[in-house]
């Protein structure tokens, strides 16, 4: 049996806490190169910093992180943050979105599946998409899967755009009730930021429960 597998499978022993399982879907196709990967990089590894710096969400928030370009990969699985490496990202390739959110889907799936085995409650998994471009493959039986989770409560998405090459039209089809915003410039350590002290603010709430997000903090790196 693969040794991850097993401490990702211990922590849920050690530490009962309802968790808010989190995947990061990113682009690192070829467009992707030079500025852009770099401060990307930088917002990955603010935000990991952050979630261990607080008191709450360093026991409940476990992330993943998926990136689509010159291949689709699982950089990271679902473990306590603080037995994890944050990767180093590099850019190449195409845009393979849609295989790529199947992945993530797929991998919040497995790890609902290990919560309820180990009787661990969870909050909504959250899934966020990055992107500067548009898919070079088919989204649609992504999107339609998204769209059944989201109706069905099951699923949060934030679909962010990167630069003006985006394709707003083609991130909303990810995202039925949540529209896709802009990132201002490259404020990926801003996004990040925020994202974090969402994470907290679910974490500090009761599974089920609706929480509200800091809307007004969207301002200091989105727009629509």
């Amino acid at each position: 049996m693969d040794d991850r597998y097993v401490l990702r499978q211990e922590d849920l022993v050690e530490n009962p806490t309802a968790r808010v399982p989190i995947c990061l879907v990113l682009d690192v196709s070829g467009s992707m190169d030079g500025e852009p990967i770099r401060e990307l990089n930088d917002g990955v590894r603010l935000f990991f910093d952050a979630i261990r710096a607080d008191d709450v969400a360093q026991y409940a928030a476990e992330i993943c992180i998926v990136t689509f370009g010159d291949t689709v990969a699982k950089k990271l699985d679902f473990m306590s943050v603080d037995r994890q490496v944050v990767p180093t990202l590099f850019a190449s390739g195409a845009t393979p979105m849609g295989e790529g959110v199947t992945l993530a889907l797929d991998l919040l799936e497995a790890r609902k599946g290990d919560y309820k085995r180990a009787g661990v409650d969870y909050y909504q998994p959250w899934m966020v998409v990055m992107t500067d471009g548009a898919p070079t493959d088919d989204i649609s039986a992504a999107a339609a899967r998204i769209r059944r989770l989201v109706v069905e409560k099951k699923l949060t998405v934030f679909p962010i755009a990167i630069g003006g090459g985006a394709n707003l039209d083609t991130l909303a089809k990810l995202s039925p009730t949540r529209p896709p915003l802009r990132l201002q410039g490259l404020n990926f350590r801003e996004f990040f930021t925020w994202l974090s002290r969402s994470v907290s603010r679910v974490s500090q709430s009761t599974p089920g429960e609706s929480v509200e997000l800091d809307v007004a903090g969207i301002q200091a790196w989105g727009k629509v």
